[in-house]
């Protein structure tokens, strides 16, 4: 089949990849416009136009796909079919009726839960037991379509967002070859979506991290996970922001006040939060490295009993 692929970030390049190297044909690769990043401000290509690049396959970069010029632009590319991963932009129905095989998106859950844009760190915010990649044919919804094929994953103790993301990334890289092998064969089921068990996974912003020590350890031991790499959690301390990085839930309760330093040593930092304790792992202080726990005391010295605040 002849393929328009649409997607932005470093999570639909795989998919790319694997459609690029398969029998099918990528006859264009829709992204979003560059941006400046940085403190220089300098305009940096999106993921899959690079990548788009390097494999020979011509570029598109619509300010809005629903622009009837753009639209006349996928006309005449005249694709059977469009596969969507992570683009950054509601297809409308003039799109969605452009190719014969119609539209598949690649959706980072096991749907119908968690639809929206961040769904591979919710699942670990939320504690799930598993999560893993749905494709399903797109209509006019978020993430409402019909779903086609799952698979799945046990997330493992210590998941980050990051590490789910790249999982997730090669997991739907192979799944949407099988799925395409299907609606070409015509041996493709077709099941719709209920609201039942369904949630939504709101976009992520850097405000969520700043760490709420009155809830449990547990809620937030996920959250710091959840949040790593981006946006990070993060909490204050000598008036300046320390990120947090890893931490472990112990069971152990403290006397005190919720953030405060009730135990450390030079190998420890036990913070304690609204139920159970935090022993803190690796951090980030304000313009330095990561770095582990014991690294961080020898340049850091924590005294007991000091109490880590949110920021706002």
């Amino acid at each position: 089949m002849q393929i328009v692929f649409m997607g932005t970030p470093n999570f639909s390049v795989p998919v790319l990849e694997a459609l690029a190297g398969s029998r099918h044909q990528v006859i264009g690769a829709v992204t979003q416009p560059d941006k400046p990043k940085g403190r220089g401000k300098s305009v940096v290509m999106t993921p899959v136009k690079e990548r788009a690049l390097e494999l020979g396959i011509p570029v598109y970069q619509p300010i809005k796909v629903r622009d009837p010029e753009f639209v006349q632009v996928l006309k005449n590319l005249n694709p059977d079919i469009i596969v969507v991963v992570a683009f950054g932009q509601l297809l409308p129905r003039q799109v969605l009726e452009v190719p014969a095989f119609g539209c598949v998106n690649i959706h980072a859950s096991l749907l119908p839960r968690y639809r929206g844009a961040a769904p591979i760190q919710w699942a670990v915010i939320d504690g799930e037991r598993e999560s893993g990649v749905t494709t399903m044919m797109m209509d006019e919804g978020l993430d409402t379509g019909d779903m086609l094929e799952k698979a799945s994953i046990v997330l493992s103790p210590d998941e980050t967002g990051g590490s789910l993301h790249d999982k997730l990334s090669a997991m739907g890289a192979q799944l949407i070859l099988s799925t395409l092998s299907k609606i070409q064969d015509g041996t493709i089921t077709r099941t719709p979506q209920t609201d039942e068990n369904t949630c939504y996974a709101r976009m992520l912003r850097k405000s969520m991290g700043d760490i709420d020590w009155t809830m449990d350890a547990v809620s937030i031991e996920r959250l710091i996970r959840g949040l790593n790499p981006w946006p990070s959690a993060y909490t204050r301390w000598d008036q300046k922001t320390l990120k947090i990085w890893k931490a472990q839930v112990l069971e152990q309760e403290y006397e005190g006040t919720c953030g405060e330093v009730v135990y450390r040593d030079k190998h420890a930092i036990y913070v304690k939060t609204g139920k159970g304790t935090l022993s803190l792992k690796e951090l980030q202080p304000e313009g330095k490295k990561r770095m582990e726990v014991e690294a961080f005391l020898r340049g850091y010295p924590v005294e007991m009993h000091t109490v880590f605040e949110r920021s706002c």
